[in-house]
């Protein structure tokens, strides 16, 4: 089978450091699935496929570096305070605190609530403006093939996630930033520091094909050949069944 190739390019000095690539969302399973166990008698999550296939699928961003964020946090004149911004990361004589022509630490991007009014994503950061993470990556996919940019399936970071998008990577000449929220439902308040290196964004490509949806009934006589094939075996009938294996490098 032929395989197609996704590639990230960036500057000269931060692709020396060889720090915090693109990675294989395959090499960041979480400990917390590698532990679970999966028999007839303790069923879990471990022997679900489609779940496995979440963690599994496509890439991985991490953070280039570290992001300070202080949210909803009461200023000294007592109003609510939100600053989001990188810290400089420095190894030997390399700076690069400079991606897309914007130094990270005199000004970070800013999306004002109104681009998004009327969304849970308001609520939900804090009534506070959405600030977006500079990605010194640009990605490149064949042509007729997109990118699904979400936060990592499965295993996020329960502080914050990206916004959800869909990119036409085959043509878009530049690098993707990510408007990000913080989950104020669980951090009302938050005051941290996201470390560089923190995945922070998965990238699934896939090939833009016309669909036209159909909805029909099934037969009786399908939904019972179904059913029966689904009941003969007492665990992992659809690993065995159904799965296809996919390949990511």
């Amino acid at each position: 089978m032929f395989h197609k190739d996704i590639e990230f390019s960036t500057q000269k000095d931060y692709l020396a450091l060889g720090e915090d690539y693109p990675i294989p969302a395959k090499l960041n399973i979480p400990e917390w699935y590698k532990k679970l166990e999966h028999s007839v008698e303790s069923r879990t999550v471990k022997g679900c496929m489609p779940f496995l296939d979440t963690l599994t699928s496509g890439y991985l961003l991490k953070m280039p570096q570290d992001f300070y964020v202080r949210h909803n946090i009461l200023n000294e004149e007592g109003e609510k305070d939100s600053l989001q911004t990188f810290g400089i990361h420095q190894q030997g004589h390399c700076d690069f605190v400079r991606f897309n022509n914007i130094n990270l630490n005199s000004g970070i991007d800013v999306h004002p609530i109104k681009q998004v009014k009327g969304s849970p994503h308001v609520e939900k950061n804090k009534n506070l403006p959405f600030y977006k993470i500079f990605n010194p990556w640009k990605i490149k996919t064949p042509k007729g093939y997109s990118c699904l940019f979400v936060p990592p399936l499965n295993n996020f970071d329960d502080r914050f996630s990206i916004i959800p998008g869909i990119v036409d990577t085959d043509v878009f000449p530049t690098e993707i930033n990510f408007p990000i929220v913080i989950n104020g439902d669980k951090y009302p308040v938050l005051e941290t520091i996201i470390k560089k290196g923190t995945p922070y964004v998965q990238i699934i490509p896939f090939k833009r094909d016309e669909w036209k949806m159909k909805i029909k009934e099934n037969k009786i006589e399908d939904i019972k050949i179904n059913n029966l094939s689904l009941y003969l075996t007492v665990i992992n009938t659809y690993k065995d069944r159904y799965w296809k294996k996919k390949l990511w490098k």
